[in-house]
């Protein structure tokens, strides 16, 4: 199935009443409690077709959710491609100009190339500078089990951790194309304590990929202890927890012709058992896995020369913080 062929089993929020916000900065409001804590900060559509961030953030503002300590910051991030969202037509609003979360370079930011995606990073910019931790909201192209993605460093795998959820956790590097949001400055340096998470809720359409937006914020809020667990109204009710499973990334593979194609309809998460097997052409060359059990990591459809067609990785048993180090 294509992206567009799933159901769309989720209504685009209006978000209008949240534009002014409090911050300066349309469609950014900032809580703070007056108290010594974190500055967390939850983001929603970084791509603009991604309904179930904006769906939880939504559900933060109905609900009243305040800081008991700290502050909170609440953005809708690529509105305007959010503003273009069209039900019949649910994968064209992704970024109007360049997709939002591969521009979070700083020299990129700080250069003189512009267009709408650049333009709305440099006004989020200075706030998230400001920002301690980050939970990046987004979903899939296919139906697949949630993963959280961690980043490269110990300290995104022991945020991950302490939110508990999804079951699976990808400890991975980003795309060579560009950098995400979550990898940004000091989330990206290793001697720093801020940190990031994006979590992958599921399926674009999927309704369930709203609940798990909207648990997983609670989560995210409540490990940081900016809520307590006892006063969240109004939750969807939360999947047991279950023990995390970490998946390591090696490598992504970049798509270096106008011509690659996977061999087969790879929805995500598939696991290939032997060394050397062909999973894609690239113009002829062939694309194979690098070593046993090695796991697809969200294959993209959208196969474009320059951009990640899929990541590999492996299960790891190994604690959060030493994977990788």
């Amino acid at each position: 199935m294509t992206q567009s062929e799933y159901p769309l089993e989720l209504t685009a929020p209006d978000i209008s009443s949240y534009r002014l916000g409090n911050t300066g900065i349309d469609y950014v409001t900032s809580f703070d409690s007056g108290a010594p804590g974190p500055h967390a900060m939850i983001t929603a559509l970084v791509h603009g077709n991604e309904l179930c961030g904006a769906i939880a953030l939504d559900h933060l503002f109905r609900h009243d959710i305040r800081p008991q300590r700290g502050r909170l910051t609440l953005a809708f991030a690529n509105f305007a491609a959010f503003q273009r969202f069209d039900p019949g037509q649910p994968a064209q609003s992704r970024f109007i100009d360049e997709d939002f979360n591969r521009i979070w370079s700083p020299a990129l930011l700080a250069g003189e190339q512009n267009n709408i995606e650049l333009t709305r990073a440099r006004e989020l910019r200075p706030i998230i500078d400001t920002v301690d931790v980050l939970l990046d909201i987004h979903s899939m192209q296919h139906v697949t089990a949630p993963l959280m993605m961690a980043g490269p460093l110990a300290k995104g795998r022991r945020l991950a951790s302490g939110i508990g959820v999804p079951e699976l956790v990808v400890s991975d590097f980003g795309h060579p194309e560009g950098t995400r949001l979550r990898d940004y400055g000091s989330f990206g340096d290793p001697d720093l304590p801020h940190t990031a998470a994006l979590v992958e809720c599921g399926q674009h359409w999927a309704a369930s990929s709203a609940d798990i937006a909207i648990d997983t914020a609670y989560r995210f809020l409540s490990h940081l202890r900016l809520i307590s667990p006892q006063i969240v109204p109004a939750r969807p009710t939360p999947h047991p927890p279950v023990a995390q499973r970490f998946i390591e990334v090696t490598q992504a593979v970049t798509i270096n012709s106008d011509s690659f194609q996977f061999i087969a309809d790879f929805q995500g998460l598939e696991t290939i058992p032997m060394t050397g097997t062909v999973i894609a052409h690239d113009d002829g060359t062939a694309v194979t896995t690098p070593y046993d059990d090695c796991v697809l990591i969200m294959p993209s459809r959208r196969l474009s020369r320059g951009k990640t067609a899929v990541r590999l990785g492996r299960y790891v048993d190994a604690e959060p913080a030493a994977i990788g180090d």
